[in-house]
């Protein structure tokens, strides 16, 4: 999965620090936390002034996309996410499933894998830490080499 901050929070401060406490209401909630990526600070992408703290996490449950999906956006909403405006602005915190299992799924408000994941640096780079060796199962690349392509000199950053 896929976190980004680039708002304080009132309780947990930086947005680096309210990564760390979306990994703890993971866990509270009974999904295990594997691995956690570096978190790295981002230029963003869209209307946002702010930098982003972004990071990624392999994580472990049993629930079902669909399922995992309401419970991350129930926790995006408790650290005072608002849904709705325009899209790519400032967030206290956004969390997104990138892959799973090495399956795909589609829904009408889930795609995994995720659809823009493979063109974001800031994505791929933690990923590529923690899960270099995960395959997509779209193009049958590694994160690791799908990392390379996409920040391996003269080509563009994201």
């Amino acid at each position: 999965m896929a976190l980004g901050s680039n708002r304080r929070h009132h309780r947990f401060g930086r947005p680096r620090d309210v990564l760390k406490a979306a990994l703890e209401r993971l866990s509270e909630e009974g999904v295990a936390i594997a691995a956690a990526g570096p978190v790295l600070l981002t230029d963003p992408i869209g209307p946002s002034h702010r930098r982003y703290a972004n990071s990624a996490a392999v994580i472990e449950t049993d629930l079902e996309p669909p399922e995992l999906l309401a419970l991350l956006k129930r926790i995006e909403r408790e650290f005072g996410r608002r849904t709705g405006g325009q899209r790519w602005t400032s967030r206290v915190l956004d969390l997104d499933i990138v892959l799973w299992s090495g399956s795909t799924f589609a829904a009408p408000d889930l795609t995994v894998p995720h659809l823009l994941y493979r063109e974001r640096a800031f994505v791929l780079t933690p990923a590529a830490r923690i899960a270099a060796d995960w395959r997509d199962p779209i193009t049958g690349l590694s994160i690791r080499q799908l990392h390379s392509r996409l920040t391996r000199p003269g080509t563009a950053r994201r």
